[in-house]
C-alpha cells in the first residue's frame, strides 16, 4: 500500500501509510454503507430453502448464515448496513429483528431492512444491480461516499476494512474482492483477469472454459460477490444500466463487462484481508448445496475445525436464545447419554442415546438408544426412540419416528427422503408428512 497521501471524493487526504493505516480504515468506515443482498432462495439447497431464503438457513449450532457477512461489517467498523430481502423472507425478517437491533440508531448505527417494495417500477428485484437500484434512495439519504455490496450467503471471515483502503489508495472506481479456486470449479464463478498491478482486464461471467491464472494452470481467479463503489460512480452505473434495453441488471453479467476498460477496476486478493486462514489459505465457503452445507458443518465437530469460531477477536454475532444448558441423561450399558466429537447447542437433551461426530443445533431432543452419527440436527427438531441416522441433515422441527433409519441404504432413503450425489440424506418435515407450516 502506497506510504503517499490520497484524496478521495470528499476532497479530503488522508495518510495511508503502515502507521496511520488504522485511523485511516475507520475513517472510510464509517463514511460505507453497506447493502448486504439477501432476496435469493439459494434453489441448489433443495428442501432447506422450501420456507426460507438461503441466508436465513442455520449454520454452525446456533447461528443463521447472514450472520457471517453482518458480523464481518461489524468487526470491520462499519455500522451502516442495508438488508435487501424479496424470497420467503419472514423468518430471516425476524431473526435480524431478533439479533441484530443491538446496534445503537442515535450513533448512526443501523441494520434497515429493504424489502422490495416496488418504488421505482412495479417488479420484484429482477437481478443484483437491480437490487440496488431500486434502494438509490435509501443510499442516497445516508449520504455514503462508498458503497460495499455484499452475498448473504457465504461463510467467511474478512475485514471489509481493508478492502476499502486497498480501493481508497489505488484511487479506485470499482474493487471486486477475488478468491483462487481450482480450474475445475472455476465455471460456477465469475472469473477475471488483471494485470501486475491489480487492474481487472478480462471478466467472464461463468464462462465454459474459464481461463488460469497465468503460472497457475490449475487455477483461476473468481469473483466473490463483494465489491466496493465509489457512490456517485455506482449511482451513476445503476441509472445507465436500468435504462439499457435487454440488460438482465447484474452485477456480473452486465455491470462489470461495461466498465472493464473505461473505468479504473482493480481486484482485491482475499488473503489480504481474510481473517481465518486453513494452513496458509483463506477460508471461504459457499455453502449452496447440501453436499457443501453438510460438509462445512461437519468440519466445525474436528478437533481443530478449518474455521474458528472460537475468536474472541472477530467473534460471529448472532441473536441469543435464552436456553439452558445441554443436558446429557442415563448411564446405564446400553443406555447412555453422551456426544463425542460433537457440537451441542443450549436447550438439547441428550437421553440415553448416543451421538458422534455430529452437530446439535439449539433444543433438540435425542430419545433413549438412539444412535447419531455424522449427522446435522436443525433447531428444535426431536428424534424418537430406536432411531439411527447416519450422514443425514434433519430439517427444524422435524419429529423423526421412534425406529427410523435413514443413511444407511440411499436407495430406500430416495423412497421418502431426498438424497445427494454424495450420499447424505436430507429429511424435512413434509417428507414426513408433518405439516408443520400450515400454510391451508
Amino acid at each position: 500500500m502506497s506510504a503517499q497521501t490520497q484524496q478521495y471524493s470528499s476532497g479530503e487526504f488522508c495518510p495511508v501509510n503502515e502507521q496511520a493505516l488504522p485511523r485511516f480504515i475507520s475513517h472510510i468506515a464509517k463514511n460505507t454503507f453497506a447493502l448486504v443482498l439477501a432476496g435469493g432462495r439459494g434453489s441448489r439447497l433443495r428442501h432447506l430453502t422450501d420456507w426460507r431464503a438461503k441466508p436465513s438457513v442455520p449454520f454452525g449450532g446456533k447461528f443463521r448464515i447472514i450472520d457471517f457477512p453482518l458480523s464481518n461489517c461489524v468487526n470491520s467498523g462499519i455500522r451502516r448496513i442495508g438488508v435487501a430481502t424479496q424470497y420467503k423472507a419472514q423468518s430471516l425478517i425476524r431473526h435480524l429483528q431478533r439479533g441484530w437491533s443491538f446496534l445503537d440508531g442515535r450513533l448512526g448505527e443501523f441494520v434497515e431492512l429493504l424489502p422490495a417494495q416496488q418504488w421505482i417500477k412495479e417488479e420484484w428485484y429482477q437481478g443484483t444491480a437491480d437490487a440496488v437500484f431500486q434502494n438509490l434512495d435509501v443510499l442516497r439519504r445516508h449520504g455514503t461516499e462508498f458503497v460495499l455490496v455484499l452475498a448473504g450467503d457465504h461463510v467467511y471471515k474478512m475485514d471489509y476494512g481493508r478492502m476499502l483502503a486497498d480501493h481508497v489508495s489505488r484511487g479506485a472506481d470499482m474493487s471486486v474482492a477475488c478468491i483462487e479456486v481450482p480450474l475445475a470449479d472455476a465455471p460456477a464463478f465469475g472469473v477475471m483477469q488483471v494485470n501486475p498491478d491489480g487492474r481487472v482486464t478480462g471478466f467472464q461471467e461463468k464462462p465454459a472454459h474459464p481461463q488460469p491464472i497465468p503460472g497457475q494452470p490449475g487455477q483461476a481467479l473468481a469473483s466473490m460477490g463483494i465489491y466496493v463503489f465509489n457512490a456517485p460512480f455506482l449511482y451513476e452505473q445503476l441509472i445507465r444500466d436500468a435504462d439499457q434495453p435487454g440488460s438482465s441488471h447484474d452485477f456480473g453479467k452486465d455491470i462489470i463487462p461495461h466498465v472493464l476498460g473505461r473505468y479504473r477496476i482493480f481486484a482485491h486478493r482475499f488473503h489480504q484481508s481474510c481473517v481465518n486462514t486453513v494452513r496458509g489459505v483463506p477460508y471461504w465457503r459457499d455453502v449452496g448445496t447440501v453436499d457443501a452445507y453438510w460438509e462445512a458443518n461437519m468440519d466445525l465437530t474436528h478437533v481443530t475445525p478449518d474455521f474458528n469460531m472460537y475468536d474472541q477477536d472477530w467473534p460471529i454475532w448472532t441473536h441469543q436464545e435464552q436456553l439452558p444448558p445441554a443436558k446429557f441423561v442415563f448411564d446405564q450399558d446400553g443406555r447412555r447419554g453422551m456426544a463425542v466429537d460433537s457440537l451441542v447447542a443450549g436447550g438439547c437433551i441428550i437421553s440415553g442415546a448416543t451421538v458422534e461426530r455430529s452437530l446439535l443445533f439449539s433444543n433438540v431432543r435425542v430419545h433413549s438408544y438412539c444412535a447419531i452419527r455424522d449427522s446435522v440436527i436443525l433447531p428444535s427438531a426431536e428424534i424418537g426412540r430406536h432411531a439411527v441416522l447416519n450422514r443425514v441433515v434433519v430439517d427444524k422441527l422435524c419429529k423423526i419416528p421412534p425406529g427410523l433409519v435413514a443413511g444407511m441404504d440411499p436407495d430406500q432413503d430416495r423412497k421418502r427422503f431426498f438424497v445427494t450425489d454424495k450420499g447424505v440424506t436430507l429429511i424435512t418435515p413434509e417428507m414426513l408428512g408433518q405439516k408443520v407450516h400450515h400454510v391451508r
